[in-house]
């Protein structure tokens, strides 16, 4: 993969720390700091996609109740533990005229 120049100013302690650990894994500081870069924005990424996806989720308007969830929950590590509750909260349809 092509790479391009990037320059940033960090702090003298966090430089000394990222070039001890290159050091530790046979590694330059500018490898490491652009994996941690990579990992940052992939994971900002990845949470950025679950958030879109659980709001589109949340749009359809299907849910558990609280009480249903509560039932689960106080079920757990019982003789008699709950199978996890099914939705049982639906959106309103509108009736026809």
């Amino acid at each position: 993969m092509a790479t391009v120049p990037f320059s940033l100013r960090i702090d003298p302690k966090l430089k000394a720390k990222l070039e001890r650990e290159a050091a530790r894994e046979d590694r330059s500081s500018a490898y490491m700091a652009q994996r941690a870069i990579a990992v940052f924005v992939e994971v900002r990424e990845a949470k950025r996609k679950a958030i879109a996806e659980a709001f589109a989720e949340a749009e359809k308007g299907v849910f558990i109740s609280e009480e249903s969830m509560d039932a689960w929950i106080d079920s757990w590590g019982t003789d008699h533990e709950l199978p996890p509750p099914k939705p049982d909260i639906f959106p309103s349809r509108k009736k026809s005229a």
